[in-house]
């Protein structure tokens, strides 16, 4: 016999759960809708190299290939010269990786139709071979927003402003990090890295896990000259978003790359009002992804050890490897499942999640299904209560039971004598109460 099990890294979701998890969405949509962002769905596989070469050389590695259909072994027989060459003679297709890549894919193929700039909001799961651990998953939710078609830094504003009413809303404390790929690529050039910036960020990207010493001892393993890293330190660090931080470090850094950035920041500066939650300028934050041109975001909650809860950044070439040039975009996304994780390790779930239904019908005897399934029918059409009757006649006790176990309010019963009344007993499963009425006074209650 087959034991059940899941694959590693994947999760079931109850009925519970699941209500929870729409909470989440729902609360992100709202406010996605609010700043004018429309719905877009693309297909969870795309061909292979529409993902490759977009994430990263650690990137590529964590894409879920699919086989090709068919008679593959020939293929896998032959002689390759690389193990590149053999993956593509095997698999030309993958799991989506993220939602921004195949937006950008989207866009570059619609073009045509779409009216720029474009605002889109997505929000479907993807998968990644990473090693499962705590808030980590090989399959999971991203809620994303993307406004494609302008440089115009009011997009950062509002990525900005969008993470701070979504957390607010979800009674989560956050701190925003920002950062400007430009002021990390003169960061790097100040600290020796020119031409290695790709090295640089991936290292970089690791600190909050691996440490300082951590992230030096991953440069010299790449044979890197890490002689002026020891400095680093004062410059790889968070500050507060004020402008003397700012002028501070285009002061330090000294070339074009940082005083455009500064510029980019400053002027961002300049639009919010205050926000429920912190914001940081994080120059250690990197964003390890390679198609991330300007400002970047992460978001991490102020206790917990869930590392980031959102990111996002400004990507200009995008389109370009798809043929559209010169689109540049912004996006933002919400790690949906650990933000979950948060929430229930929290205990910040509304209450409410936990009911299955409002109201339960409990039937004492077959003779009065009739009445009961017409009581339901009332309740459905006439007030905003779910309603469930209860499938057989049985105990009172029993269906009770049942009925605190779904989490009702209410639970309706009905009996020979009710039935001849036209009416019913109505139990508040809160406060215990019980009393007899007709059914205008039942849908009156239950509006």
């Amino acid at each position: 016999m087959q034991k059940a099990s899941l694959v590693k890294g994947t999760r079931d979701f109850g009925p519970i759960q699941v209500a929870k998890k729409n909470y989440i969405f729902d609360t992100i949509k709202k406010v996605f809708k609010s700043y004018g962002f429309a719905p877009l769905e693309t297909p969870s596989m795309e061909k292979i190299e529409t993902l490759t070469g977009k994430y990263g050389e650690e990137g590529d590695q964590l894409l879920f290939r699919i086989l090709n259909n068919g008679d593959i072994l020939p293929k896998a027989e032959s002689n390759f010269d690389s193990n590149r060459a053999l993956k593509s003679a095997i698999s030309d297709k993958g799991l989506r990786y993220d939602l921004t890549v195949p937006f950008a894919r989207y866009t570059a193929m619609n073009m045509h139709a779409l009216k720029m700039p474009f605002k889109r909001y997505q929000i479907q799961p993807v998968w990644r071979a990473d090693r499962p651990q705590k808030g980590r998953y090989r399959e999971f939710w991203q809620c994303d927003a993307d406004t494609i078609g302008t440089r115009s830094l009011i997009c950062e504003l509002e990525c900005i402003e969008m993470f701070d009413k979504v957390f607010s809303a979800l009674n989560l404390p956050v701190v925003i990090h920002l950062n400007h790929r430009k002021l990390l690529e003169a960061i790097a050039i100040h600290l020796g890295f020119e031409g290695e910036f790709e090295a640089f960020t991936v290292a970089i990207d690791k600190m909050d896990k691996i440490g300082f010493d951590g992230v030096v001892k991953e440069l010299e393993s790449k044979n890197l000259d890490t002689s002026k890293f020891e400095n680093a330190q004062s410059l790889l660090t968070t500050f507060d978003f004020e402008s003397k931080q700012l002028k501070d470090l285009d002061e330090t850094l000294t070339s074009v790359l940082a005083t455009q950035a500064i510029k980019d920041l400053s002027e961002i500066r300049g639009y919010y009002n205050q926000l429920d939650n912190d914001i940081v300028l994080d120059t250690s934050l990197a964003r390890g992804l390679s198609y991330y041109t300007g400002c970047i975001f992460e978001v991490k909650l102020k206790e917990g050890g869930f590392g980031s809860v959102a990111a996002g950044g400004r990507y200009d070439d995008l389109t370009e490897v798809f043929g559209v040039k010169d689109i540049s975009g912004i996006g933002i996304s919400f790690g949906a499942d650990r933000m979950y994780d948060v929430l229930e390790d929290l205990n910040l779930f509304p209450q409410e999640m936990s009911k299955m239904t409002d109201v339960l019908i409990c039937p004492m005897d077959k003779d009065v299904f009739s009445f009961a399934l017409q009581t339901a029918r009332k309740i459905r059409n006439n007030t905003q209560q779910s309603c469930l009757v209860y499938p057989k006649e049985g105990k009172l006790k029993k269906q009770l039971d049942y009925a605190n176990a779904l989490n009702a309010q209410y639970a309706i019963i009905i009996g020979s004598e009710e039935v001849e009344k036209n009416e019913v007993s109505i139990k508040n499963l809160n406060s215990g109460e019980q009393k007899n009425m007709d059914l205008t006074q039942l849908i009156e209650l239950l509006k």
